[in-house]
């Protein structure tokens, strides 16, 4: 892969700041007081709200405190998507401090999944990275790999930079002759959309040998996110809490804006009206 280490790094480094506030639903034996947090784009929210957990329980019968959810505005968080892409999906037009409110009792049964443990996240994490890695390499990577990938896990959890990429890099990689990777690893996703998100098989290089771009992905998978120049605009395209150009190589974007699950994130939403 192309060696831009500063966009990597940027990517990685990157946080929103979020106020983490008690449901009213919840009873408290005293005042909860807001929580606040640099919230990392590229982890997941079960992952790094043991602070707001514990600061929350203080206040609270051990009883009523059940499994941790989150909301913001009504619309519960997944907390299997990167944080970075719940918060371009919802709330990429709106102030900061990001206001995600912290429930304890009626979960969410048919929009969320159960998480009661680090391990499910990991096994998340992995399965990920595996589908990645066939769409790229047909599975050939991280089959050599065996257990080292373990070091990307920890190197992920404890978002050391150069531990992660020391493991990553080599799902990075491909034969310079091919241009690029098999299939793109991409998921697409939409507020507005029946389904949670898009997927489909899509190569970083045409049969005629041309370099395809993010704006030929929207071309094939949402042509509505194009518009011409004398057009309004009706939507933003938004990874990692940006707007691409929709000249940049598919393939650039998957190498150095994909999150450490090697896959490229694409949030499509609404344009602000002016």
């Amino acid at each position: 892969m192309a060696d831009d280490k500063d966009v990597l790094r940027d990517v990685w480094f990157g946080r929103i700041p979020a106020c983490f506030t008690l449901s009213p639903e919840e009873t408290t034996e005293r005042e909860a007081e807001p929580y606040y947090l640099l919230l990392p784009r590229v982890s997941y929210l079960t992952l790094v709200t043991d602070k707001v957990k514990k600061h929350f329980l203080r206040v609270m019968k051990a009883e009523d405190s059940t499994e941790m959810w989150f909301e913001y505005e009504g619309t519960p968080l997944k907390w299997h998507y990167p944080i970075g892409v719940l918060f371009d999906l919802h709330a990429s037009n709106t102030a900061l401090p990001w206001n995600v409110t912290v429930h304890f009792k009626n979960f969410p049964e048919h929009d969320l999944l159960h998480c009661t443990s680090n391990s499910v996240i990991e096994a998340h994490f992995m399965s990920c990275i595996k589908e990645a890695d066939a769409l790229k390499h047909k599975g050939q990577v991280i089959n050599d790999m065996r257990c080292k990938h373990k070091q990307s896990i920890k190197g992920q959890k404890a978002y050391k930079f150069d531990q992660f990429w020391a493991m990553n890099r080599k799902l990075m990689e491909y034969p310079t002759d091919e241009g690029g990777f098999r299939y793109i690893p991409f998921r697409m996703y939409q507020t507005m959309g029946e389904r949670p998100f898009i997927q489909k098989l899509f190569r970083p290089v045409s049969p005629e040998g041309h370099t395809l771009t993010l704006g030929d992905l929207l071309k094939e998978l949402f042509p509505a996110a194009i518009c011409a120049e004398d057009e309004p605009k009706r939507f933003q395209v938004m990874i990692h809490g940006i707007e691409p150009l929709l000249e940049t190589p598919i393939q650039w974007l998957s190498e150095h804006l994909s999150h450490p699950d090697n896959f490229l994130h694409i949030s499509i939403i609404p344009a602000p009206s002016d």
